[in-house]
């Protein structure tokens, strides 16, 4: 099954572009700008939408204009308008249990935690979509989670970000073309 839909979860607005919850629009903004693709924003759809193709593989890019616990409402409105199978869909998001730096690929599952995801979950009725998990690290107590996904990375942190978006990136021929266990092997190693 190729991927169809690529998400990046993010809360919009520049107030938030440089926090650690926004990492994973800053994987699908990166993509979109190295195949010199724009998005266009559609609000009845609450998102900006750009089409990428990759090695014959057609695919659709999404950034929520919606804030991150209501991702579900995008997700769902570009999928259902787009006949999108949760299958055929990647979640791309900020993990804060793998470092920053580390990134990792997962199908199906619950949400972690995660609100954006949860939302996603409730919104498709499904969880069997594909995850790219870009890592954040932890603050160490639940209690202060709120505050550092919010927070700015520091130098240091959101270069070993971007690395991991680097890679991210680099597997995406593979996504693409639906050879997950692959990318999920490249990323691993």
């Amino acid at each position: 099954m190729t991927i169809k839909l690529i998400i990046g979860l993010r809360n919009p607005g520049s107030a938030y572009e440089q926090t650690r919850h926004n990492a994973g629009g800053w994987l699908v903004t990166s993509l979109a700008q190295r195949h010199s693709t724009s998005y266009k924003s559609d609000k009845k759809m609450q998102a900006e939408i750009a089409d990428l193709e990759l090695n014959h593989h057609q695919c659709k890019l999404v950034l929520p204009l919606t804030f991150m616990n209501h991702s579900g409402l995008p997700t769902r409105a570009v999928s259902q308008f787009y006949r999108i199978q949760p299958n055929e869909i990647m979640v791309v998001h900020d993990e804060l249990d793998l470092p920053p730096g580390r990134i990792k690929i997962k199908t199906g599952g619950g949400h972690g935690g995660h609100n954006g995801l949860r939302d996603i979950i409730a919104q498709l009725g499904s969880s069997e979509f594909h995850r790219l998990r870009i890592g954040i690290g932890h603050p160490g107590h639940k209690d202060l989670v709120h505050q550092f996904v919010l927070g700015k990375p520091s130098a240091h942190e959101r270069q070993q970000i971007y690395d991991a978006v680097d890679r991210g990136i680099g597997v995406m021929p593979l996504v693409l073309s639906g050879d997950i266990a692959r990318a999920m092997n490249q990323l691993n190693t």
